[in-house]
């Protein structure tokens, strides 16, 4: 038996993965999981590197002894974090995490120098204000000397690479997320980074999912007692889990549903015009030279908050029970508005959102919980108009995939606030996906539309629709 290795590295855990065909079907094991997390150092909130990079090490070697080890190994994480290199490949600062505060006020600092409409024109990313960007920005105005010493850029996954296999490269799917690559050739922009005053030579060659990195450093060969290739998989975790929606044709949208909700489809061009621009839609890199048309929506997060400011109580069915309890609670929150990015107390900004909006407040925990759910439903809804005024066309149905879509409150929600049949699944999307772009470098499958379809007959697929109680 072969075996291929996902290491799926979230805002708040990670998970060894191993995968494996048997009869055409794709098989999945959990080899290891381990916490993630931000933590406050020097008035920064930031990802713990070293120890992220310790428990990749510990879940390879869990594979050792459970005897299954793999042909190769492919890791993927959030985007548009990233670290520094000096001369010496030691980290220059912290791993700072995009949602510390640094980049307030950048984007409009930015916008001084390089109009928005032509920034949109030259990458078709979306404007977050936490993009890679703005923190590079932010290096540059407050911590120049950083900037002045760093000779190598890497984001999160290429760095985790580097430390595998000494080879620095940065992939395509995650490098599209930091606005600086141009959407049309799909290389660093020299004219950003020239008019922001940011080094070129500090980025490397951006390459493309299945592309084999080479082999394990000799010494951590040595430490796991075996050597492995390591492929890159779509390192960004939505590129990832975009790989694995099971609806290979042109009447879906697509749904990666966790942390944050991820909703578009696929398209064969980036679409960089004033209209998407408006309507806030990115255009990040995908496997193949596609490109994730998409909009980023909060997610849920906002119930994982809520859960944390009830000091975790009630477990996440315990949530939708209570919110099912409460499904007549009308009142809806804008999920993407900043206020909700990281604020003290997700349940205080929901009930002082819905004040100052003349909406109920929400008092009770099923109140709360239906206002967040009934609230994504609607965000996705606006964001599904837009698509179609965009493409001028209606499409059939939402493909939810990845951990959300394990919530079928809100799948019901979702099939009936927007009138779509809603597929849900595969539940493990990411790490779906990145061992498909495994098994595609080996030509295990011929396409992905082999397998898409291999999904799809590998994974419980079940199907929502408009009406369904």
């Amino acid at each position: 038996m072969e075996y291929y290795l996902a290491i799926d590295i979230g805002a708040s855990s990670g998970r060894h993965i191993l995968g494996s065909v048997e009869n055409g079907k794709l098989k999945l094991e959990e080899i290891y999981r381990f916490e993630n997390g931000i933590s406050k150092i020097n008035d920064e909130f930031c990802w713990d590197i070293d120890k992220l990079f310790e428990s990749v090490k510990i879940g390879i070697k869990k594979c050792v002894e459970l005897g299954k080890i793999p042909r190769s190994v492919g890791i993927d994480t959030w985007a548009v974090d990233f670290v520094l290199l000096d001369e010496n490949d030691k980290l220059l600062g912290n791993a700072v995490s995009y949602r510390d505060d640094r980049t307030e006020g950048m984007m409009e600092e930015v916008f001084e120098i390089i109009p928005k409409d032509m920034m949109y024109l030259y990458t078709g990313i979306a404007f977050q204000r936490f993009n890679t960007i703005y923190q590079l920005l932010s290096i540059k105005k407050n911590k120049p000397e950083i900037l002045e010493k760093a000779k190598t850029f890497l984001m999160i996954p290429d760095y985790l690479n580097f430390l595998l296999t000494g080879k620095k490269v940065n992939e395509y799917t995650n490098a599209s997320t930091t606005q600086l690559v141009n959407s049309f050739d799909r290389t660093w922009d020299p004219k950003i980074l020239d008019d922001l005053g940011i080094k070129q030579d500090i980025f490397q060659e951006i390459k493309l999912p299945k592309t084999r990195l080479g082999t394990l450093r000799a010494e951590l060969a040595i430490e796991f007692g075996f050597d492995m290739e390591v492929i890159l998989p779509a390192t960004h975790d939505t590129g990832s889990a975009f790989i694995s929606s099971v609806c290979n044709d042109s009447d879906s949208i697509y749904l990666s549903s966790g942390t944050w909700s991820l909703i578009g489809l696929e398209n064969r061009f980036p679409l960089c015009v004033p209209q998407t621009m408006e309507y806030n839609f990115t255009n990040e890199g995908g496997i193949d030279y596609r490109y994730r048309f998409l909009k980023n929506i909060m997610g849920l997060w906002v119930i994982q908050e809520v859960s944390r400011n009830l000091d975790n109580k009630y477990s996440f069915s315990e949530l939708v029970d209570l919110a099912r309890e409460k499904a007549s609670f009308t009142s809806v929150v804008d999920v993407n508005d900043d206020r909700f990015l990281k604020p003290e107390n997700m349940i205080m900004e929901i009930k002082n959102y819905c004040l100052e909006t003349n909406q109920k407040v929400p008092e009770e925990v099923g109140e709360i919980a239906m206002c967040v759910y009934n609230s994504l439903a609607h965000c996705y809804q606006n964001a599904v108009l837009n698509i179609e005024e965009i493409f001028e066309k209606k499409f059939e149905r939402i493909n939810i995939f990845g951990g959300g879509c394990q919530n079928n409150f809100l799948n019901e929600l979702v099939a009936n606030v927007t009138g779509k049949e809603v597929l849900a699944g595969p539940i493990e999307a990411t790490a779906i996906g990145n061992i498909v772009a495994q098994l595609l470098s080996y030509n295990i499958y011929k396409d992905l539309g082999e397998a898409r379809s291999s999904i799809k007959e590998s994974f419980n697929i079940i199907t929502f629709k408009p009406g369904d109680v």
